[in-house]
């Protein structure tokens, strides 16, 4: 026990020299030089690597050690090699639903709310959208489009209809972040089969589709929620950006837009650029809300950075849901539920 704590402190005084005295400007120059990030890259990728793991969660929290981390994850994503993850689960970021819900409860009675889903997947997120709008607003229409490059994933979408054991195209168990009580709201359970109930499927249309496509817009007209999570990360930033233009031109005027694991200094720069409004509710709760990018951090590509109110233009730069064409984005947050009793996708 004492040999280990011996070595944490070790590992604490020896980070904490290294990064104090590190800025920005220096970070980027090291980073500018080719061979430092080929031939000393890996090596001290590795070695950081254990010794963070090793540090206190409140010394890795500390303002330089994060600046430090900075630095080591933007020599990840500058080594690494992108591709497209099919992972995913059921309710994956429960306080992005909540907002959806508030976002659903501004309709009027019996309105129509048209919503897409872009790089839908396996359609994990779909349902899990479905099922949180239309468990608390049962009379609105709800219309939506769900759009993968994925032929294969998009079959396995539609039929909604998934293994209990972890499947080999998706690589994670799917239900981990549900209640029992969840389970049976959302599935029918059939000999080792979960099938998406009948009255989540309704009205939901699925495109095979690239997020890119100019011609995406005109084949599904404008949309009141446009949801685009986890894949733009997957894409070399310039191919990113442009992605991202396209699908915000998915939403119509004063819709909003749903948009996380995506790198936050190009979603950051594009923001400002289109002067799109940051939806402050429930910011920091929606950036937490999926821990296993957090937990990623910075040790992978799409690893998510901790929440920093310091940051320039933090309230753009952390925020994933943006109002589009207005000049104000305030969703007024009405609950779903009684006076005094907790949300059912956050309390879980």
């Amino acid at each position: 026990m004492a040999n280990r704590q011996n070595t944490i402190d070790w590992l604490c005084r020896t980070f904490g020299s290294v990064a104090k005295p590190i800025t920005g400007a220096v970070l980027a120059r090291i980073l500018s030089v080719r061979l430092f990030r080929t031939y000393v890259g890996r090596p001290l990728l590795r070695a950081n690597e254990w010794a963070w793991n090793r540090l206190p969660s409140s010394f890795r929290d500390t303002r330089p050690v994060r600046r430090y981390g900075m630095f080591l994850h933007r020599l990840v994503k500058q080594r690494s090699e992108r591709r497209q993850y099919h992972g995913t689960f059921f309710l994956r970021n429960r306080p992005e639903l909540e907002l959806m819900r508030a976002i659903a409860s501004n309709c009027e009675r019996g309105a129509t709310l048209k919503i897409g889903v872009v790089a839908c997947s396996n359609g994990a997120e779909v349902y899990s959208i479905v099922w949180a709008i239309r468990s608390a607003r049962p009379d609105l229409k709800l219309v939506v489009h769900a759009i993968d490059i994925s032929r294969e994933v998009v079959e396995i979408a539609k039929q909604g209809f998934y293994p209990l054991e972890m499947q080999q195209l998706i690589g994670s168990n799917i239900f981990e972040r549900l209640t029992g009580e969840e389970i049976g709201q959302i599935f029918d359970r059939e000999e080792g089969w979960m099938k998406v109930q009948p009255w989540l499927k309704d009205n939901i249309e699925w495109h095979v589709g690239d997020a890119g496509d100019r011609e995406l817009a005109l084949r599904l007209g404008a949309l009141d929620i446009v949801v685009a999570n986890k894949f733009l990360c997957h894409m070399n930033p310039p191919q990113a950006e442009r992605c991202l233009h396209r699908v915000a031109q998915l939403v119509r005027p004063g819709g909003h837009l749903f948009v996380s694991g995506v790198d936050l200094d190009l979603r950051t720069s594009v923001a400002l650029q289109l002067g799109w409004v940051p939806v402050k509710e429930l910011i920091e709760e929606i950036h937490d809300g999926d821990p296993s990018v957090r937990r990623d951090w910075p040790w992978r590509y799409w690893g998510l950075e901790p929440f920093d109110r310091r940051k320039p233009h933090w309230g753009v730069r952390y925020a994933s849901v943006f109002q589009l064409g207005k000049p104000e984005a305030r969703v007024h947050y009405c609950s779903t539920e009684s006076p005094g009793e907790k949300s059912t996708i956050l309390s879980t």
